[in-house]
């Protein structure tokens, strides 16, 4: 799509289920846990972290709100990997940053997005975002439409 970013790990979407048969194949063959009984891991020879969000929990602060982790099967296959469609993608990152102060990367996150994919307004993207989201959305992509001299340079 065009927007690249820095990140220290790799977030993975598993079921409570999945995490638990990752964890018995994994530990201790590569992979040790990020503390005792985190849901996260390592990958001891590339020294990668592995964020695991499990199904039905909620973005952001955790607390929640009409907006969930999805089952992993909505993932789609693109380019040898499996990924959450673009548009519950935004979802998720628009309502984590509106639920928790420490995530506002999430909002700049789906602010650049809108610019690179050149997402547009009335896409079925925005007719597919929860309510609850889809206002702020709407503020994001408006404000990728703005001439920014510095970024364009």
């Amino acid at each position: 799509m065009g927007y690249e970013r820095i990140t220290n790990d790799v977030d993975v979407l598993m079921s409570r289920e999945g995490l638990e048969r990752f964890k018995l194949r994994a530990l201790g063959r590569g992979y040790v846990e990020k503390f005792a009984g985190s849901k996260g891991v390592k990958d001891t020879v590339n020294g990668v972290g592995i964020d695991v969000v499990l199904e039905g929990e909620f973005p952001g602060d955790g607390k929640p709100k009409p907006v969930v982790f999805p089952n992993p099967s909505v993932a789609v296959q693109q380019g040898g990997l499996r990924l959450i469609p673009l548009a519950r993608l935004v979802e998720l990152k628009l309502a984590s940053g509106m639920t928790a102060a420490h995530r506002l990367k999430d909002l700049a996150n789906v602010l650049e997005l809108v610019k690179a994919a050149k997402l547009p307004l009335e896409l079925e993207l925005g007719a597919t975002l929860d309510a609850s989201v889809r206002t702020k959305y709407e503020e994001l992509w408006h404000a990728a439409q703005v001439y920014d001299p510095i970024s364009e340079s």
